[in-house]
């Protein structure tokens, strides 16, 4: 018998189906594994999955933080679509001074740096030597302009580990902008 994946599976599937009386006649013919057994499967499968929807509930659970935002200061932007169109790691909410007033705790995973450590700060603390004068000015240029864009940024962590951070800011608005929000992650 071949030894890979889908035979084992099969073997295993059939096996499991039998008696013990059943198991007892046939087990000198499947002898002893060469190999170490394979993790239980169905397991990995659920495991891949349900990851997936605490992400999913993660980022729902963030939306509705966001719209409770929005309904306090009557944005008009529609952040259903906002979200639905954005990957993201952290999440920033500044005012319009660029005041922190509000992180995702994907922010800490991602900085470390605390919730409430950021709350009241700018994101120039995240900034440190190597990160370019010419990136700074582009992304406030950008944000005197109130539309959308996208950067990326040389950043520091709380532990000064330096990473690149792909950065969308989008204003906030309800007459005029009042907020921003920024979909953050770390890239290559």
């Amino acid at each position: 018998m071949k030894n890979n994946l889908a035979d084992m599976m099969c073997l295993d599937i059939y096996l499991s189906s039998l008696t013990n009386e059943e198991y007892e006649k046939i087990k000198h013919k499947i002898g002893t594994p060469k190999s170490k057994p394979m993790p239980l499967l169905s397991w990995d499968i659920y495991m891949e999955g349900f990851q997936k929807r605490i992400i999913e509930a993660k980022k729902e659970m963030e939306l509705k933080q966001v719209l409770s935002l929005s309904k306090k200061f009557n944005w008009k932007n529609d952040l259903n679509m906002v979200f639905s169109e954005n990957n993201y790691e952290a999440l920033i909410i500044t005012d319009k001074h660029q005041n922190i007033i509000w992180v995702n705790d994907g922010f800490t995973s991602m900085t470390g740096y605390s919730r409430k450590f950021a709350i009241n700060k700018t994101p120039k603390f995240l900034q440190g030597e190597k990160t370019s004068f010419e990136t700074k000015s582009r992304i406030r240029a950008k944000i005197a302009n109130n539309k959308p864009f996208k950067e990326i940024i040389v950043n520091y962590k709380k532990d000064r580990t330096i990473y690149n951070c792909e950065v969308k800011i989008i204003p906030l608005h309800n007459e005029s902008t009042t907020h921003f929000i920024a979909f953050e992650k770390e890239v290559v």
